[in-house]
């Protein structure tokens, strides 16, 4: 499987309130995650991917009871929001066979993700557009974050260990794959999140029309198993 093509450049300039809104929130999370985690990238991910999961599937769960609500079409929005929840915990799955969690941070991920579940499905009930924006500025930070983790393993600071077996079944790595390796195709993911999330936000904003879900592209994971 040859490395996924990633765009790290890509960054949604705010318009109007809700994206500033969306995009200094990001950086206020971001903020208290370097401050807590510094460089410890294997122990910030499986907390992070933990809340990563959650905006995936409370999208997913709105969409639904409003499609059933009002008998209509959902676009795709459902199914694309499901895989994007599903690809996250992978994620997380993956970086726990590499970096233990402490009790304390299973006790930050038990704590946050309860308080993060409960206020975005409520933001996402009062603007789905912010909510969708956030989670776009999200993946934008996460890129930041693994490519911070890949210089990393490529300068020595980290150890490039064997990348663990779930991983390679998921991605499709071959049988000599590595951490780096694995970190690559994670940050991939990250970019169709990012991508994805961002154009449901512009839909709702009105900047584009509302595209099916055959229009967009699958997930690194699916195209590593068709490679």
């Amino acid at each position: 499987m040859s490395p996924p093509l990633v765009d790290l450049r890509v960054h949604h300039r705010p318009k109007g309130l809700s994206d500033h809104i969306a995009l200094g929130f990001t950086k206020a999370l971001r903020f208290c995650a370097d401050t807590f985690f510094a460089r410890r990238y294997g122990h910030r991910a499986i907390v992070l991917e933990t809340v990563a999961a959650v905006p995936g599937m409370v999208g997913a769960t709105v969409n639904h009871l409003t499609c059933l609500r009002r008998m209509c079409d959902d676009k795709g929005w459902i199914r694309t929001l499901m895989e994007e929840a599903e690809n996250e915990r992978m994620h997380l799955m993956t970086f726990i066979e590499i970096a233990q969690p402490t009790l304390f941070e299973r006790f930050v991920v038990l704590a946050v993700q309860w308080v993060f579940y409960v206020a975005f499905f409520l933001l996402y009930l009062a603007s789905a557009r912010t909510a969708h924006r956030i989670v776009g500025y999200f993946e934008e930070e996460a890129m930041i974050s693994y490519t911070h983790y890949l210089a990393e393993i490529d300068e020595g600071r980290s150890p490039n260990v064997p990348a663990p077996t779930i991983a390679k079944h998921y991605w499709g790595l071959s049988d000599d794959a590595t951490l780096r390796d694995v970190v690559v195709v994670v940050r991939a993911d990250e970019a169709h999140h990012r991508d994805v999330n961002h154009d449901f936000a512009n839909q709702l904003a009105g900047r584009r029309p509302a595209a099916k879900f055959s229009e967009y592209p699958r997930h690194a994971a699916e195209v590593g198993r068709a490679a």
